[in-house]
């Protein structure tokens, strides 16, 4: 699996269990993540209010994996609340600004 965010198709990089793994909002992606989590503008505005939910921010960065991933989705879970919401941060940022501005 390639490591490498392309930041011209939108794409972040999460580190998970010592693995960088691609972020990639594709359209897929967002409709799979809306799917489950309901309106992603609602979920930009919990983010932008401090509200988002931890299993809405794990939907959603499961869903934009741009490879699949090399853990069960409840490993993938627990992976990013042991490595804490800090540190998914900017992966969150640049995800919620290709929702917002699309391409």
């Amino acid at each position: 699996m390639s490591a490498s965010a392309n930041p011209v198709r939108g794409e972040a990089t999460i580190r998970v269990h010592g693995e960088a793994l691609v972020l990639r909002p594709s359209f897929a992606a967002l409709v799979a993540a809306e799917g489950e989590v309901g309106s992603l503008f609602a979920l930009v505005e919990r983010a932008a209010a401090g509200r988002l939910l931890l299993g809405e921010l794990v939907a959603l960065l499961w869903h934009c994996l741009r490879d699949p991933a090399p853990m069960s989705r409840d490993d993938f879970a627990d992976a990013v609340t042991a490595g804490g919401i800090a540190a998914a941060t900017p992966a969150l940022k640049i995800l919620i600004a290709q929702i917002l501005a699309g391409r």
